[in-house]
């Protein structure tokens, strides 16, 4: 497993973040590259990007980031904080924590809501984005399922019974996987807790603010890619996802002059950004990046 560090910093509201850090293994192929910033999903967290960062960070800084309320970050005193332009606030005191001059967002589901909403507030410095099954509009289907479930807590007394809890959930979501894939997702998503049981790893108080109708994407998201028009962007959509409907994906991929739309075969929501048929879409991506900023 490639090397990271972990990184702290503090919210303007005092809460305490975390992110992995994952350095370039050949420093020198990475010199002058923009750092990627890869945001989760609602109830997800900075290991979902495991693979993927482990396959960058061999030419890239990656930084993978637990949200407010998950992960190792801290839980919020006030859960209506819970909320899209908050999470915004927090990753951009990230990036001006870290330096960056320019950067580059990967983000699943609530992350691709948080990237193009960082796109509005700071065009100048995001140079591409990966918008991971979602966009702009977002099916009700799938805002009804996540409602169904998100802040409903649950443990478990071994792995194995969180992983067979987990593929209960995702089955059609991904009906290929075998038992090994649901027991690596569940330790994605679920952690040991003090008393040996094995729990949800976020702030069930992160359902409060969501199940208030509107605040899932917070203000017209369309007008969100105006600022990503000529920028890199790669849309990337689960062929069965319940969030991102495939008209949607069209009109996005027809709005955004640089932009490359990817379907998943057999997925719903969400890709992992590990298929077959994405990994070479993401390459063509980050070769797009570096064309735009003149960067070997």
């Amino acid at each position: 497993m490639t090397a990271y560090e972990n990184f702290y910093w503090w919210s303007n509201d005092g809460v305490r973040l975390h992110a992995r850090d994952y350095a370039p293994r050949d420093a020198a192929a990475a010199e002058g590259r923009p750092p990627i910033i890869c945001l989760p999903g609602l109830t997800r967290n900075a290991r979902d990007y495991e693979r993927l960062a482990e396959r960058l960070s061999a030419e890239w800084r990656v930084v993978t980031v637990d949200f407010r309320g998950r992960g190792e970050s801290g839980y919020a005193k006030d859960p209506m904080t819970y909320v899209p332009l908050v999470y915004v606030q927090d990753i951009e005191k990230l990036l001006l924590e870290l330096g960056c001059a320019h950067y580059i967002a990967i983000g699943t589901s609530l992350g691709g809501i948080v990237a193009m909403l960082l796109a509005g507030t700071g065009r100048a410095r995001l140079v591409g984005a990966v918008l991971n099954d979602v966009g702009p509009e977002i099916d009700t289907s799938g805002l009804s399922r996540i409602r169904s479930y998100v802040g409903k807590s649950s443990s478990w007394p071994t792995w194995m019974h969180a992983a067979r809890a987990v593929a209960d959930t995702n089955a059609n979501a991904h009906p290929d996987y075998a038992i090994s894939d649901w027991l690596a997702m569940a330790k994605r998503l679920y952690r040991l807790n003090n008393s040996g049981k094995i729990v949800l790893d976020y702030d069930m108080k992160i359902a409060e603010p969501f199940r208030v109708p509107g605040n899932e994407a917070g203000p017209d998201m369309w007008r969100t890619l105006d600022p990503l028009n000529d920028v890199p962007v790669l849309i990337v959509r689960g062929e069965h996802s319940d969030i991102l409907a495939a008209p949607i994906a069209d009109r996005m991929f027809a709005a955004l002059d640089a932009s490359a739309l990817v379907t998943v075969p057999r997925v719903g929501h969400a890709p992992t950004l590990d298929e077959p048929e994405v990994q070479p879409a993401l390459n063509r991506w980050l070769e797009r990046v570096l064309v735009d900023l003149n960067v070997g």
